[in-house]
């Protein structure tokens, strides 16, 4: 992995292009303002053996401008570990003039389109995890949290994960905030936001958050993982000192990146999503 993102540019499409190589991409939705897109990192001998726990990944940045690459080095440990990785995107305001609402119909319509095609890349549609920063973390709660009468199946194919692995999140819209601002209204903001959707029955959490993030303020999520437990959920929070909003990027401290995929491993192993084993190496 490290061999890949070493060689390539900085910045620009030549960059993302560089990173993605090693994915398949797909349309898996065709919208009004354009097609959006997947790239899948499959594990070796993907069709070979059970079906596989499928782990997808919806990047931050506030649902302004595509960066499906700043999850690919995540995508690549897990595919090592044997699990179908997903880097996604979804509308944004850049490329398709949108906002976080149509950004939340994507996320759920790719899970959808994920247990569509189980038997294409062997993936367990009973095993799905789901993980995002900041903006991209509330897509992925919002995958999850809203009662069933709220978020029927559709064509027999539900949007519901097993587990969330959560990074920077934002779990709270209802506020003033550079997030609520990109709301049509502070009705909607409220309606989508993760903090008023707490209940019982939820998946298993695993939270990483500095706490010195400014842009999703730590006190927020600490908050919002007491009120998950209080209502019987299983929730992990873990904490970085003097950690700020980006401190687990492979691109920004190595270090934490190591440790928060470590953590992240333990965790789905745990739950039974991965087999026991050494992660892989990311030196």
């Amino acid at each position: 992995m490290s061999s890949i993102l070493q060689r390539v540019a900085p910045i620009g499409e030549a960059r993302d292009r560089e990173i993605l190589k090693d994915a398949a991409t797909y349309i898996y939705q065709e919208r009004p303002q354009g097609a959006v897109q997947a790239h899948v990192f499959l594990p070796e001998n993907v069709l070979s053996g059970p079906p596989r726990t499928v782990v997808v990944f919806f990047h931050g940045g506030f649902w302004d401008s595509p960066t499906p690459t700043q999850f690919v080095p995540h995508c690549l440990h897990f595919a090592s570990r044997g699990a179908v990785a997903v880097a996604a995107e979804t509308r944004s305001g850049a490329r398709h003039g949108t906002g976080p609402v149509e950004a939340v119909d994507d996320a759920r319509d790719l899970i959808r389109w994920l247990r569509h095609n189980a038997d294409t890349f062997n993936l367990d549609p009973d095993r799905v995890v789901v993980g995002g920063a900041a903006g991209g973390a509330l897509l992925a709660l919002l995958t999850a949290m809203p009662k069933p009468k709220a978020m029927p199946p559709v064509d027999g194919l539900d949007c519901r994960p097993q587990a969330l692995v959560l990074f920077s999140a934002l779990v709270n819209a209802t506020i003033k905030s550079q997030a609520q601002s990109r709301f049509p209204d502070a009705r909607t903001a409220k309606r989508l936001s993760p903090s008023t959707l707490v209940r019982r029955k939820l998946p298993p959490m695993l939270f990483f958050h500095g706490k010195s993030d400014r842009i999703t303020p730590f006190e927020e999520v600490e908050r919002f993982g007491r009120r998950l437990r209080f209502w019987g959920n299983s929730c992990e929070l873990v904490d970085f000192e003097k950690a700020d909003h980006s401190f687990f990027n492979f691109n920004v401290s190595h270090r934490n990146f190591e440790l928060t995929i470590q953590a992240a491993d333990r965790f789905l192993v745990e739950r039974g999503f991965l087999t026991p084993g050494e992660p892989a190496d990311h030196a």
